[in-house]
């Protein structure tokens, strides 16, 4: 033992600044971590709803404190906290200041915060189901949802601290936005339901993207989904196809335009 503490690399190891600096790195009790996620979540949340940019130095300043060292571990953490449960992104905006922003995942255009005053978008419960009817082929059956759903402590009829009263939101509230179906199996009895993709899912939504960001948190990647992926193709050609007739449309109306003669429609 005496040796061993006399030798350079002993000493080395126990100089003051490694001891202090590895314990803090490496030994931070979890609580401490979680705490400063929570704190970090609720953060954002608050950039999201007020529509403002952020930065490092301003997280550093505000939330992370006096465990800089643990930045980019509580930084990843909340960011996929965000994703999962808000459906809400982190994105780089400026990487020379170290800006962020905070945007709904997939690009959908609503924000997830189904009346004014409240704090927590709902994008998180949209994203899952969505998911699972592509998954699904299509549609998915109430219950399998609710099976799901209860993996994540949601249950029906029991208020949850996110999304409220989960029926009324993915029955009612998101049916009407448009971004699901919501019908009676057909020859049901007694009767059941299942979902399917409304209108404004499949305009906003693409499969491709959806696709990467299921791979993303399943740590794998799109092709690995075979049957999924081929869907996906499928609608990045028919939008494709569907744009290339759009802009065909234009422009024979265009031409048209061009050749007809002037109208005194516009004011001299």
């Amino acid at each position: 033992m005496s040796e061993s503490g006399d030798s350079p690399s002993s000493q080395k190891e126990e100089s003051p600044s490694t001891s202090q600096a590895l314990p803090n790195a490496e030994s931070l009790p979890r609580n401490v971590i979680d705490d400063r996620v929570a704190d970090m979540v609720e953060f954002l949340l608050l950039k999201y709803r007020t529509k403002e940019l952020t930065t490092k130095a301003e997280m550093l300043n505000v939330v992370i404190k006096d465990y800089q060292d643990h930045f980019p571990e509580i930084f990843r953490e909340a960011s996929e906290c965000l994703q999962l449960a808000f459906g809400v992104d982190v994105k780089e905006v400026d990487p020379s200041d170290d800006s962020y922003a905070l945007v709904t995942t997939l690009g959908l255009t609503c924000d997830g915060l189904m009346s004014d005053g409240e704090t927590m978008p709902k994008n998180g419960i949209l994203i899952v189901i969505l998911s699972m009817i592509f998954m699904e082929g299509g549609c998915v059956s109430e219950e399998k949802v609710w099976e799901v759903l209860n993996v994540m402590g949601v249950y029906d009829g029991t208020e949850h601290f996110i999304y409220g009263e989960p029926r009324e939101l993915i029955t009612r509230v998101l049916v009407q936005e448009q971004y699901f179906e919501y019908r009676q199996v057909p020859n049901s009895d007694p009767a059941r339901y299942e979902f399917l993709w409304g209108p404004r899912a499949h305009s906003e939504i693409y499969k491709m993207t959806l696709l990467e960001f299921l791979a993303k948190i399943s740590g794998s990647d799109p092709r690995a989904f075979p049957l999924w992926y081929e869907e996906a193709l499928r609608q990045q050609e028919e939008r494709a196809q569907s744009g290339l007739a759009t802009m065909d449309d234009t422009s024979a109306v265009a031409s048209e335009s061009s050749s007809a003669p002037s109208s005194s429609f516009c004011p001299e």
